[in-house]
Formats: C-alpha cells, structure tokens, sequence
C-alpha cells in the first residue's frame, strides 16, 4: 500500500514535538536574585522610649480622663533632672516614646539656694514654689509674659494652680546661653516658664484640653 507523504511528514513532526516538549516544559526557571540585605537598624534604648515618670502620667491619665479632650500626647516634667537638661517632654501615649522636649523652669520656692535642682513642691499661695500632680491644660490669653496658657490642677497637690496663676509662658530667663554662663537657667515663680523661642510650638502642641504630668522619678 502506498505511503501518503504528506501523512507521513506531519507524523514524523508530531512525534518530535511530543519528545521534545517534556524536556522543554521540566527546564527549571531561573527566578531574579534576592537583593542583599541592608544594614540592620539600631534599636531604640529602652530609657529613650519609655521616659521616666511615663506610668505615673499614664495612671494619672486614666483617673482624670472624664476632664480630657485629648488622649493622644500629654506634656510631662521631671523635675528630678537639673534645670540645666531638656526636662518638659512631649510623649506620645500610644507609642509612649517622647516627640519632643524643652528646657522648663521650675519655682524659686522649690530651690531657695538656685542649686538648679528642685528640692521640693508647694500647693500654698504665695509659695512660689512647683507643684507635683496633673494638670489640664486650658485657655490662652495675652499677659504681661506674653502670650501664656492657664492650667487646672486636678490633684490635691496642685488644685490652687488656677488661683495661684500656675501658668505655661515663655521666659527670657529660660536660655541655653545662661547654662554656658552659671550652669542652670533661671528659676519662675512656680509657673512652666520655657525658652521665648519655643513658646509658640509648646502650646501649638499641647493645644487646649491636654494633660501635663508634673513630678520627681526616683
């Protein structure tokens, strides 16, 4: 019987196919290389991350928070450091890491000798002296510092800030220039007194309705 070419031709090119595409389709893909890795990022040191006196606030946070408009930071003041050292941190509460930190005064009743170191708190009129505990923070006005915020106290220890004029302003006696000078900035009259130049950035973010914890860690 005749052998029809044609069949035979398209016969021989589909057995080749059917040999080769099992080799074809086991070939293994050669997949991109992964980029090397970058340099490994430096931890945040826990005492950087968690300033002192952060579980005080925190505590403090919650027991006065039917008074608090804001939860987000809050304003808090060691006063065991020396006046000469950024002491008035702005803390993020969720992260609870600080944002930002100034220079602050303390009382001259609270440090008769000008050591630069508080030795103690006051609540009395006429005292002028710093007083531990929260505070919340209020209205802006205009007076003789300048453009000031008021502050309520809310615990036994601070509750006459209001009629005391416990007060956040800007104060020429607060300058890094002064700690070159004598080792310490000047002392306010129980009022959060901080530097001219950051008045400003202080209360733009605090705002009104914010707590700022005020005390000494161990």
């Amino acid at each position: 019987m005749p052998i029809d070419r044609r069949r035979f031709i398209g016969a021989s090119l589909a057995a080749g196919a059917a040999a080769v595409a099992p080799r074809v389709l086991a070939r293994p893909q050669r997949l991109p290389a992964a980029p090397a890795p970058g340099p490994a990022l430096a931890p945040v040191p826990a005492a950087a991350a968690r300033p002192p006196l952060l579980e005080e606030a925190l505590a403090a946070l919650d027991t006065h928070s039917h008074r608090l408009v804001q939860r987000d930071r809050i304003g808090l003041v060691d006063f065991a450091a020396h006046s000469r050292e950024p002491r008035f941190h702005l803390v993020d509460v969720a992260g609870g890491r600080i944002e930002r930190t100034w220079l602050v005064a303390h009382g001259s009743g609270s440090d008769p000798a000008a050591t630069g170191m508080l030795q103690r708190f006051s609540n009395l009129p006429g005292s002028n002296a710093s007083s531990r505990g929260a505070y919340l923070t209020a209205n802006t006005y205009y007076g003789k510092h300048g453009r000031s915020q008021r502050m309520i106290g809310l615990d036994p220890d601070n509750d006459h800030a209001l009629d005391r004029a416990i007060v956040i302003h800007g104060a020429p006696y607060v300058d890094p220039a002064l700690i070159d000078a004598q080792g310490r900035i000047g002392r306010s009259q129980g009022c959060f007194a901080v530097e001219l130049s950051e008045i400003a950035e202080v209360m733009e973010r605090l705002g009104e309705g914010r707590m700022i914890y005020a005390g000494k860690a161990a």
